[in-house]
């Protein structure tokens, strides 16, 4: 069967009328047939997508003016569609940029600087004006009034999508009175969108979770069944603010490389790595040069004059190479040049060509004689000759030392011999790169084992490469140009090697805003009421180039349900992933970890563990690697997945302590009620056979328990507490008395009076097998009620 494509050519025209019905499409125009790639897939997940857009945008254009957030979210139902506002308390926008914000895509000021930041791309909020009228055939109403500003500008535009423009229909200023806005400056976007409320859980954990992780930030929601609000931890403030900084050496791309090669005004390398990255001085620029001219130049081997048993007399070599010179002159000249290199040892070319230069300098400035460039050049080759003459003997002794005992010298010599034959005409100068090197080993090491029947494992091989290499010179080269180097992509492959294999310190966490551990369980705090909370931020590491900080936090216990598996949750630049759990990196790190280990129960050993718990992980960077434009899961990044591991297995570690220590607890208080099951008819017992006072059997159980005894004893008007560590290790102790009159003379404690009742209160420091006292007055008719913490219920007893 004949095909379409075999008839094209037979028809005159074809390719002409192919090119007619193609065309160029704007980003506007691709997204609106592609919402889904946004996160505008379903009307439920829409409206969720569209106030994260909204709440993001918010939360960003309000840090970066330095006010704490006051974010208002209302949804209303209609007949037909939903209409969502959300209001911000921020700068405002001004008049110029309102149409632009809000109504072309891709249009932002964040994608090219390297800091962090909840969006970059300029996508987010224009995708969901471009949904709500795609949706509801409404235009969308904005209102901004910037700070100090007496009216608000108003606009009421769609996206033309043909052009990527904004097509406005209604634009006016507002003074205060016709204004919605609540506060005297911020920004207002209201927007009709067919949607639906079956992702009511999904708000919800939206808000409730952004929360968590922008614990500065008062976030109210208004829908149809209620309302949430979640008010800013006390004393939290605003994160640190961000500094852009430049991409820094570890992680960039190839063609990214040669992209800022081409870009910069620098012409040489070192110029080039101090300008256009972070973290690089001129220490570790010429390490990098140093690094890439090994690879892209390589080394020259070094090699031994010959000895007195070679019969060589290197001097005579040198008289016999200049010709036309006064004889005794010569002879100082070659002395010269034999005394330098018998001192170095082991000499490259380019080290004889020095030699030889600065013996000539030397000699034409004390007796005036010239050995100019030829002569030079002669001495040069004459003396490389005998150098080079047995190369073998000298590979021997690399060869020797890098093996083992157990090699014979047969075997060393003949894979020496075989290394030594490989330098010759194929390289001048004897200038090799290391992987030249290493094939030469490699070569030799199968031909020894094929001629010699001698095994040569891939270690001794590795051993030799490292010995040699370490024994051979940097050649004196410049490095290319940057434009040499941006011209070629192997060249540019050699420099990205160097700058990968050179240590440069971490990158600088200026341009990162974590939220910080103490932080991150203040969220948790906040919005979830447990027994156990633990939390870790690690140091900035680096991906692409890029830096970024991982954080993790644990939730345990309390009123947190245990219906199952824990509740994980997934946070990029404090931002809640809401969907696509599945395919994101951070669940696929948390589902690996042995989670037995940390005493929570895991099924199969794998997945998701079960227990009333959250995990929370928030990736914090200046460019966060999406698995697609709806930002909803990070990408498996090796770099990133490690961190994530990481930072989760130090929280954990707290909360496997908590566990430990709370099952500990479990069996002594077990153990503590079957003694008082017992103790108490034993004293009865033996207070009948001996006839002294009843025992106290509190005091007998704190003993035999080691507990911390805390008791209260009076007498003429002073009350004295006694506390009696029974156990091996120091009690920190937090004693508080509640006295009905106002106590007298508290003995290192302090006095503070609250409607009517003083709190008398110590923090003693009791070391094991000691006893505090702390006393003060009263009269004998006051209440009193004792507290005491610090110490776990389990191993503490008090008689009050």
């Amino acid at each position: 069967m004949t095909s379409f494509q075999q008839t094209l050519g037979e028809e005159e025209g074809i390719a002409e009328e192919l090119a007619a019905s193609q065309r160029e499409i704007s980003i506007a125009e691709f997204f609106e047939k592609n919402k889904h790639m946004l996160g505008f897939d379903s009307g439920a997940r829409g409206l969720v997508t569209a106030v994260k857009e909204a709440v993001d945008n918010a939360l960003d254009a309000t840090e970066e003016a330095g006010i704490l957030p006051d974010i208002y979210v209302e949804i209303d139902e209609h007949r037909d569609y939903y209409t969502l506002v959300v209001e911000d308390n921020g700068p405002g926008i001004t008049k110029e940029q309102i149409p632009k914000i809000f109504g072309k895509l891709l249009y932002g000021s964040r994608f090219h600087a390297r800091e962090q930041s909840r969006g970059q791309q300029g996508i987010g909020i224009s995708a969901a004006v471009l949904y709500s009228q795609l949706t509801s055939g409404k235009p969308v109403r904005i209102e901004s009034r910037t700070q100090d500003s007496g009216v608000a500008n108003y606009y009421e535009l769609i996206i033309d999508t043909d052009a990527n423009e904004p097509e406005i229909s209604v634009e006016e200023e507002l003074s205060p009175a016709e204004s919605d806005l609540r506060g005297t400056h911020g920004t207002r976007i209201e927007m009709d969108m067919e949607a639906n409320m079956r992702a009511r859980g999904q708000l919800h954990d939206y808000v409730k979770h952004t929360a968590v992780v922008n614990p500065h930030a008062r976030i109210e929601l208004q829908e149809p069944n209620g309302e949430i609000k979640s008010e800013r931890a006390e004393g939290a403030g605003l994160p640190d603010e961000t500094e852009e900084i430049r991409p820094h050496p570890h992680g960039v791309e190839l063609g990214t490389l040669i992209k800022m090669l081409d870009d910069t005004d620098s012409h040489s390398l070192s110029g080039f790595l101090q300008g256009e990255f972070t973290r690089v001085g001129k220490k570790t620029a010429d390490g990098v040069v140093a690094e890439f001219k090994d690879r892209h130049y390589g080394r020259e081997a070094r090699w031994r004059p010959p000895g007195v048993e070679a019969d060589v007399d290197l001097a005579a070599v040198v008289v016999g190479a200049v010709s036309n010179k006064d004889a005794t002159h010569t002879k100082q000249y070659a002395e010269r040049v034999v005394d330098a290199i018998e001192e170095r040892g082991r000499v490259a070319y380019s080290e004889v060509k020095q030699i030889a230069a600065d013996a000539a300098e030397d000699m034409e400035s004390e007796t005036g004689t010239v050995f100019g460039d030829t002569v030079r050049g002669n001495v040069v080759e004459a003396v490389w000759a005998e150098l080079t003459d047995d190369r073998a003997a000298d590979v021997f002794v690399a060869v020797d030392d890098a093996t083992t005992a157990q090699k014979d010298d047969a075997t060393v010599r003949g894979l020496a011999e075989r290394i030594a034959a490989k330098f010759g005409e194929d390289t001048p100068r004897d200038r090799v790169t290391r992987a030249e090197l290493g094939d030469f080993v490699h070569r030799a090491a199968e031909q020894t084992e094929e001629y010699d029947d001698a095994t040569v494992g891939e270690t001794a091989r590795e051993n030799v490469v490292d010995e040699l290499w370490s024994g051979m010179a940097t050649v004196p080269d410049d490095p290319p140009l940057v434009r040499e180097v941006a011209g070629d992509r192997d060249t540019a492959s050699d420099l990205l090697a160097a700058m990968e294999q050179v240590d440069v310190m971490a990158p600088p966490t200026s341009c990162l805003s974590p939220i910080e551990a103490d932080l991150v369980e203040a969220g948790l705090r906040k919005e979830f009421d447990a027994e156990f909370y633990a939390a870790a931020t690690r140091d900035a590491e680096v991906h692409g180039g890029d830096p970024f900080i991982v954080e993790a936090g644990i939730a345990y216990g309390g009123e947190l349900e245990d219906d199952g598996t824990v509740d994980l949750l997934r946070f990029a630049n404090r931002v809640p992933l809401v969907y696509q759990r599945g395919a994101c990196a951070t669940t696929g790190v948390v589902k690996d970890i042995g989670w037995r280990n940390y005493n929570l129960d895991q099924p199969g050993g794998s997945g998701l563990p079960h227990g009333p718990a959250v995990i929370m992980v928030h990736v914090a960077s200046t460019n966060v690697p999406f698995t697609s434009e709806s930002k909803d899961a990070v990408a498996s990044v090796p770099e990133i997945e490690d961190e994530i591991e990481l930072a989760v297995r130090e929280a954990a570690r707290e909360l496997k302590s908590f566990l430990k220590k709370r099952q500990s607890m479990r069996k002594r208080q077990q153990k503590q009620s079957v003694i008082m099951d017992i103790l108490p008819t034993m004293a009865e017992k033996v207070t009948e056979m001996t006839g002294n006072e009843p025992l106290d059997v509190d005091d007998s159980l704190a003993r035999i328990m080691n507990n911390v005894l805390v008791e209260r004893e009076r007498e003429n008007g002073t009350v004295t507490l006694r506390v009696e560590n029974h156990g091996s290790s120091s009690a920190d102790v937090d004693v508080t008395d509640i006295v009905s009159t106002e106590p007298a003379d508290p003995s290192d404690g302090n006095v503070v009076e609250m409607d009517g009742e003083w709190f008398v209160k110590w923090s003693p420091t009791v070391s094991g097998g000691d006893t505090a006292e702390l006393t003060y007055e009263a009269p004998e008719d006051a209440d009193a009620d004792l507290s005491v913490q610090g110490v776990e219920d389990a191993r503490l007893t008090v008689n009050d």
